[in-house]
């Protein structure tokens, strides 16, 4: 939870607004396309069954928006999984604000 709260800041260091936060996958489903966000922050490890590459994918057949992933976890299985979900950009943590901004001008 003390990480989302570092993002979170560092996000709206950046000038933007944070609409939600979700620990599920289901839950981020359900997020996204109830407010339809412009840009998701995607963790790829969830809490329950569902794991971020999966939430995204049941969103992308829903809604139209960018993808940022960040992970603790750049494994080669991950990253060619999420390949197939158009991400933006993947960001290993942990990361500095300097690495959001960057991936963030990809948007």
């Amino acid at each position: 939870m003390i990480i989302s709260l570092v993002i979170e800041n560092m996000v709206r260091e950046l000038g933007h607004e944070v609409i939600g936060k979700a620990a599920s996958g289901e839950d981020a489903i359900n997020l996204a396309l109830n407010e339809q966000p412009d840009l998701i922050l995607m963790d790829i490890r969830l809490k329950g069954e569902m794991d971020g590459i999966e939430a995204v994918l049941a969103i992308k057949e829903k809604i139209n928006t960018s993808v940022i992933y960040l992970t603790g976890n750049s494994d080669r299985v991950n990253y060619d999984r999420a390949k197939a979900t158009d991400f933006i950009d993947l960001i290993t943590k942990p990361f500095t604000i300097s690495d959001l901004t960057k991936s963030f001008e990809l948007v």
